[in-house]
């Protein structure tokens, strides 16, 4: 589980005076926590749930990271792109496009799909399968070119 590793590597980073890594580090904590206060949360979050999360704020990050490219602010850009690696440490190994394709494929066999309009059960089928192992736009894009 990522919340129990958290508090060890936030104290090995303040240690190291590593700031890069401590705010990454506390980003996580504070959506694990968050999390697990919200109405309606279990005490304990599954796996599964801290993947979610920790994808979710990659996502984040990512756009954010664009929108300061585009604005040219390279110093608030370089900030969300340390903060990426830190998280991306948290997460299983990233399939590539290959892989994606093949397990996609295999999804799609056992669904029975066979056009456009069973996309949303593939999709959601494939994003079961490759859970925190690939974006979902990337999985949403490669359903959409096999079943068209």
């Amino acid at each position: 589980m990522i919340s129990n590793t958290i508090d060890q590597e936030i104290k090995k980073a303040m240690l190291a005076k590593n700031d890069a890594q401590l705010r990454g580090l506390r980003a996580i904590k504070a959506a694990i926590l968050l999390a697990k206060t919200e109405k309606g949360a279990s005490e304990e979050l599954t796996e599964e749930t801290e993947l979610k999360i920790l994808q979710k704020l990659i996502k984040q990050r990512k756009e954010s990271a664009d929108i300061y490219k585009q604005q040219n602010r390279e110093d608030l850009y370089k900030v969300e792109e340390e903060e990426i690696e830190v998280i991306n440490q948290f997460l299983p190994k990233q399939l590539d496009r290959g892989e994606v394709e093949a397990i996609i494929a295999d999804v799609i066999k056992q669904s029975g799909a066979m056009s456009v309009k069973d996309m949303g059960k593939v999709i959601g089928m494939a994003n079961k399968a490759l859970a925190g192992k690939a974006d979902g736009k990337l999985i949403a894009e490669i359903v959409k070119e096999k079943l068209a």
